[in-house]
């Protein structure tokens, strides 16, 4: 009966540990990736437009989706630990400095199509949809209320 319920907590686990790795957003660059360390303060730094080059001297471009968009809201959980619109006072003062924000497509695939093609590009989408056109650079755990949400995105 014991090992029963070892074995019952074991299988528990496990799948805990797979669910959690498929509540995952992907950091995603072009195929011919910028050459960077793709810490979380570095990507910080990148998506606040601190970093704007890379080793090689590319110009980053960094992406991101919509402000409401659910993966967007993960996004800046996952990096800062706050809603997306927590950093509109950052983006009001940096654009009187004459710093825009990251561009702002519309969804995950227009996310993995301007990544793709746009060299230094660096976007993010759910790790379940980053596919051999773009290269994961690095992964986020997403927060545990966008668990649910990703079920829904990504196919079985």
């Amino acid at each position: 009966m014991a090992r029963l319920r070892v074995l019952v907590l074991l299988i528990g686990l496990a799948a805990g540990r797979v669910f959690a790795a498929e509540a995952a957003i992907a950091v995603i660059a072009g195929p011919q990736a910028p050459t960077i360390n793709y810490d979380r303060q570095t990507l910080k730094d990148i998506f606040l437009k601190r970093i704007v080059v890379d080793a090689s001297g590319v110009a980053l471009a960094p992406l991101n989706l919509p402000p409401a968009d659910p993966l967007r809201q993960a996004f800046s959980l996952a990096l800062w630990g706050q809603p997306p619109e927590a950093k509109q006072h950052y983006w009001n003062e940096r654009y009187f400095s004459g710093v825009t924000p990251p561009y702002v497509v519309r969804s995950q695939e227009a996310m993995l199509r301007f990544v793709a093609d746009t060299p230094g590009a660096v976007g993010y989408v759910s790790d379940c949809l980053a596919d051999a056109r773009v290269t994961v650079v690095a992964r986020l755990p997403a927060p545990a209320e966008w668990a649910a949400r990703l079920s829904g995105v990504c196919p079985e």
